[in-house]
């Protein structure tokens, strides 16, 4: 078993499978994390309480010795501790339940406590009026008004229904843990597969948010390949080509004012950090 009790300074990052998740951006985002951090397994929640498996059924696969293996749907905690900082990091990668939404956070609630964790950062995706040709927009807001104004987020106004992500973060707050919610708008028309530039756009608020280097692996590549096949896809239908036009002209409308000398500079500043990891004798 994990000993939670003796982390550094750690911080809790979270991923809800459905609802929360269009175009599998969150959860995409948090298993590469998992990948490339080569994150341990701490613990699963038992699915018996809180799935409905005629809804979100188990799997029948084949593991790495070639043994047939059934996998229930369920969520998992991982833990990584990553080289190059000196924070721990508690990952979860899981499904939105079909039932008992109190008793299962309470279990994550839980492992939270246990460790101690300073910041709990929940990650979503929905779907919007978002073109795929320019950068997926991502959104940060936090109920806690101490973290908003030392991180400059925009303080949460959302209302109406909410998903396992609004839960948690709420009981997080009641826990006496500041959540933040980073969110990534996917294009609505092209929502049908998974969005790695979407997942990549949440990693990149994550490390800027936290001041975490997050090795990015294979996942720009794939970004490019999702951005040539979402290219094509325009090309090919002249109404789509048509809708894209419009939304484009809708967003650098709207960006211009964004376009300031502090987001320039915390984007070399960005740039910088990371030239400096992957060359470190340049001056």
């Amino acid at each position: 078993m994990v000993d939670l009790a003796n982390l550094r300074d750690p911080v809790v990052i979270a991923a809800f499978a459905g609802w929360n998740d269009a175009a599998e951006a969150a959860t995409g985002a948090v298993d590469h994390l998992i990948e490339e951090w080569h994150a341990e397994l701490v613990t699963e929640i038992d699915p018996e309480e809180y799935y409905d498996f005629q809804v979100i059924r188990p799997e029948v696969g084949f593991d790495e010795n070639g043994d047939r293996r059934l996998t229930w749907p369920t969520t998992r905690i991982y833990l990584a501790r990553p080289d190059d900082t000196d924070r721990d990091v508690l990952l979860i990668r899981g499904i939105e339940p079909n039932m008992r939404w109190r008793g299962f956070t309470q279990e994550l609630l839980e492992v939270v406590d246990e460790s101690n964790a300073q910041i709990v950062v929940v990650l979503g995706a929905l779907l919007a009026d978002s073109p795929h040709t320019r950068p997926i927009p991502v959104s940060a807001t936090s109920s806690d008004a101490e973290l908003s104004a030392s991180w400059s987020l925009e303080p949460s106004t959302y209302e109406g229904s909410t998903g396992i992500t609004g839960v948690f973060a709420d009981f997080c707050g009641q826990l006496g843990v500041p959540a933040v919610s980073i969110w990534s708008a996917i294009p609505h028309y092209i929502a049908g597969t998974a969005c790695p530039k979407a997942s990549l756009a949440l990693l990149s608020k994550i490390e800027a948010l936290l001041d975490l280097q997050i090795p990015e692996g294979e996942l720009p590549e794939m970004a490019r390949a999702w951005q040539r096949g979402a290219d094509e896809l325009s090309e090919e239908d002249p109404e789509v080509a048509e809708y894209v036009q419009s939304l484009e002209e809708q967003r650098d409308t709207a960006d211009l004012p964004e376009a300031s000398g502090d987001a320039i500079a915390a984007e070399f500043e960005r740039y910088l950090r990371r030239r400096n990891k992957n060359h470190p004798d340049a001056q």
